[in-house]
C-alpha cells in the first residue's frame, strides 16, 4: 500500500479505525493502540501514580488498547535503572487499572525480559542469554542459560500474569520485539544451543504463553513480534517470520508486527528520516499468512490518522500509534470528531528515553506529556484582557493559541511576512519535513481561535500586557574570519542563502542534526566537509537513535568527516584548523563556512524588557522548551 500521509480531516465519515476490534474474550472501542515503551516515570521499579495518570490522558482521549510499559519478570534483568518491575507492581498495576478502565479502554500489560540487550550496571549480576553472543551495543558477553535459568524465567511470566490478573488488567502482551530474550531465543542470530531450545527455536516462546495463557486464563494474550531483524545472514527474516507467526497465531488472541534487533536497535522507532509507516507492508504480509487465527497490528511511525485508516482498510485489525498519542493524548477523540489533532514531528528528542540519563518522556510538540501530575490546567478560563505576543514562532504561536483558548483578546505581531519562525526552517533539513506540519497546526490553531495576527509589523514599547518571544540572534564565532569570507548559518542556508559553486565545510561544535542535517542538505550541490572537535560526528544524536543512520547517510553522500579537530580560521577560499590531538594543523579548501555553533537570545525590543518571555530570547533551547515557556507565560501574565 502507498505511504502517503494526509490530514486527519480527510477521513470518512465513520472511519473503520474506530470501529469496535474483539481480542478474544474481550473487545476494544476502536482499532487504535498505546503501544509500550520506557517511560522511567517508575518510583524505584514500581509502577506509579505518574503512570496512572499518563495512561489515563490516552484513555480519557479514547485509545481502545493501551499497553503499559513493560514489566519485567525476573530478578535476573534489570535493564535500565526505573524499569518497573511486575513482582513488586501489583498496587501500582491495579492503581492504573483504576484509572484507566472508567474510560472503556482495555489495559493491557506488557511482560518481559531483556535477555543480553539488558545492563549489568543495577543488578551488578551477569547478564542471561540463550547463547553467548555479545550485544552490538554493550560488547557485553552473557551467560549461556542452563536449563534451570530457562525454567526459572518462565516461572518468572506465569507469576508475572498472576500479578496481572490479580490487578484486573485485561490482559498481557509478551515481548518477542526488541529488547527480547524471546526474540533472542527464536532468532538464530542470537540463539547456537545445541540443545532442545536450539533444535526448536520456537519452544520457548512456546512454554512462556503457555505459562501466561495458563495464568491468566480467558484474558488478551498478544505478542510483540519482531518480524524483521534486518541480519539476513542469520536473523529473523520476513521469510521466517512468517513461518513463526502462523506457528504462533492460534495461541494468542493477537500479534505486534515489528522489525529490529540487536544491529538494528533503530529499526524499531526511526526518526522522520525514515517513511511512516515503513512497517505496513511487512504486517500486511503477516495478517494474510496468519489470516483469522489472530488479529495483527502495524506498528511503525504510524502517526497520521489518514494512514492508520488505510491500514485497517488493507485488512489489518489494528494499528499501534503511541508516538502519536504521546504528541495528542486525545488523538482518537479528535478523529471522531473532525477537531485537528496536534502532529507527531518524528523527532524522537523527548520520546526515546531509554538512556543514562533517565529522562522521562515527553514530547516537543506536547510537554505536558508525561508530566500529567505536575503540570497545571493550561486550558482553564481566566479574566478575559488583551495580550500583545511579539513573535511568531513556536514559542509566540503557542502563547497566542493558549491565551485565546483561556478567553484573552490576543493580537500576535511579526516581523517577517511569515508565522513559524525557526519551524519553517528546520522544516527544509532531511527527516524534519514534518516540523512544517506543526507550524501549520499552531497557525491553523491560531486562526481558528480569531488571533489578530500582525505579519511585517514591529513592536512598539507601550504595550500593557505583552509576552515576548522574538527567538534567537548568532552568536560570535570563536575562530578568526578574514576580510571577504563568506560565514554562514544554519538557517541563511535553510532560507535560501546561495552559495557559489565550491567545497563547503560546516563547522559542528554542538554534534546536534543542525550541523549534520545542513551537511547532508549541500551535500547534493557541494562538496562538503563536517569538522567537529569530537570523536564522533553528530554525539547528540544518540539520544534520538539517529547516530549511526545520520553517519551512514553523510557517508553515504561523500561528505567527508574531520574529527577531533578546531576551527581556526575563515579565508576567502579555504579554513584552518587544529587536530586537539598531536597540535598539528590543516588548511581545507572552502568558499564557504557553516557555523553551526550555539546561538544566543534574541534582543528584546526597546520598552518591552520588563514583559514576560517565553522561548529562544530567554535562552536558546529546543522546541519543547518554547512550548512549554509559552503556556508558563500565559499564566505569569496573568498573575501581575
Amino acid at each position: 500500500m502507498g505511504h502517503v500521509t494526509t490530514s486527519a480531516e480527510n477521513l470518512p465519515r465513520d472511519p473503520a479505525l474506530l470501529s469496535p476490534l474483539t481480542l478474544g474474550e474481550s473487545t476494544a472501542p476502536n482499532r487504535v493502540m498505546f503501544g509500550p515503551h520506557v517511560t522511567n516515570l517508575a518510583r524505584g521499579r514500581v509502577l506509579s501514580e505518574r503512570h496512572s495518570a499518563y495512561y489515563e490522558s490516552r484513555a480519557r482521549g479514547g485509545c481502545g488498547v493501551i499497553v503499559t510499559e513493560e514489566l519485567t519478570v525476573h530478578a535476573s534483568d534489570w535493564p535500565y535503572e526505573r524499569a518497573p518491575a511486575a513482582i513488586d507492581s501489583d498496587e501500582g498495576l491495579a492503581n492504573v487499572v483504576t484509572a484507566v478502565k472508567g474510560h472503556g479502554s482495555l489495559l493491557i500489560a506488557a511482560l518481559g525480559h531483556t535477555g543480553l540487550q539488558g545492563s549489568s550496571a543495577y543488578s551488578q549480576r551477569e547478564l542471561w542469554a540463550p547463547s553467548p553472543v555479545p550485544d552490538a551495543a554493550t560488547r557485553e558477553i552473557p551467560k549461556e542459560m542452563e536449563t534451570t535459568d530457562i525454567e526459572a524465567v518462565i516461572d518468572g511470566f506465569r507469576r508475572a500474569a498472576n500479578v496481572v490478573r490479580a490487578g484486573g488488567a485485561d490482559g498481557v502482551e509478551i515481548n518477542a520485539g526488541q529488547h527480547s530474550l524471546i526474540r533472542q531465543f527464536l532468532s538464530g542470530l542470537t540463539n547456537q544451543r545445541t540443545d532442545e531450545y536450539g533444535d526448536d527455536r520456537l519452544l520457548f516462546a512456546r512454554k512462556v504463553i503457555d505459562a501466561v495463557r495458563e495464568a491468566v486464563g480467558n484474558k488478551v494474550v498478544g505478542l510483540r513480534l519482531c518480524c524483521d531483524e534486518y541480519a539476513p545472514w542469520a536473523g529473523i527474516t520476513p521469510e521466517s517470520a512468517t513461518d513463526i507467526a502462523i506457528a504462533l497465531a492460534p495461541v494468542v488472541d493477537y500479534l505486534v508486527v515489528t522489525t529490529g534487533s540487536i544491529y538494528s536497535t533503530g529499526a524499531t522507532r526511526p526518526d522522520g528520516h525514515v517513511p511512516p509507516g515503513f512497517s505496513i507492508d511487512l504486517a500486511t504480509s503477516i495478517k494474510e499468512a496468519v489470516g483469522e487465527a489472530t488479529s495483527v497490528f502495524a506498528q511503525g511511525s504510524i502517526v497520521d490518522p489518514s494512514m492508520a485508516e488505510a491500514a485497517i482498510a488493507s485488512g489489518l485489525d489494528g494499528v499501534e500509534m503511541t508516538r502519536a498519542q504521546i504528541a495528542d493524548p486525545d488523538l482518537v477523540r479528535k478523529v471522531g470528531s473532525g477537531e485537528r489533532v496536534r502532529p507527531c514531528v518524528l523527532c524522537n528528542q523527548l520520546c526515546m528515553c531509554r538512556d543514562a540519563r533517565n529522562p522521562i518522556v515527553s514530547c516537543v510538540v506536547e510537554p505536558s506529556s508525561g508530566h500529567e501530575t505536575e503540570d497545571p490546567d493550561w486550558y482553564g478560563v481566566a479574566q478575559p484582557r488583551l495580550i500583545t505576543v511579539v513573535g511568531a514562532g513556536p514559542a509566540g504561536m503557542e502563547a497566542a493559541r493558549v491565551a485565546a483558548l483561556r478567553g484573552h483578546d490576543v493580537r500576535l505581531i511579526e516581523t517577517t511576512s511569515r508565522c513559524g519562525g525557526s519551524l519553517a526552517s528546520v522544516a527544509r533539513l532531511p527527516g524534519r519535513h514534518r516540523f512544517a506540519d506543526f507550524a501549520a497546526w499552531l497557525e491553523r490553531e491560531i486562526r481558528h481561535l480569531d488571533v489578530v495576527v500582525d505579519l511585517e509589523t514591529h513592536a512598539v514599547g507601550d504595550l500593557e500586557s505583552a509576552i515576548i518571544c522574538v527567538g534567537s540572534r548568532p552568536g560570535s564565532p570563536d575562530f578568526a574570519i578574514d576580510d571577504g569570507a563568506t560565514v554562514l548559518t544554519p538557517a541563511q542556508v535553510l532560507d535560501g542563502t546561495d552559495i557559489v559553486e565550491g567545497p563547503v565545510v560546516v563547522w559542528d561544535p554542538l554534534g546536534a542534526w543542525e550541523g549534520t542535517g545542513v551537511a547532508e542538505l549541500l551535500s547534493t550541490s557541494h562538496p562538503v566537509t563536517v569538522v567537529t572537535p569530537d570523536f564522533v560526528v553528530g554525539r547528540d544524536l544518540a539520544r534520538t537513535g539517529d547516530l549511526a543512520p545520520a553517519n551512514v547517510r553523510l557517508h553515504s553522500a561523500g561528505v567527508t568527516l574531520v574529527k577531533a579537530a578546531r576551527l581556526r580560521r575563515v579565508t576567502r577560499d579555504h579554513v584552518e584548523i587544529e587536530h586537539r590531538y598531536g597540535n598539528t594543523s590543516e588548511t581545507l579548501p572552502a568558499v564557504a563556512v557553516v557555523n553551526a555553533d550555539h546561538r544566543l537570545p534574541g534582543e528584546i525590543p526597546a520598552g518591552l524588557e520588563n514583559h514576560a518571555r517565553a522561548g529562544d530570547c530567554v535562552a536558546p533551547r529546543t522546541v519543547a522548551e518554547a512550548i512549554l515557556e509559552a503556556r508558563r507565560a500565559v499564566l505569569e501574565l496573568e498573575e501581575r
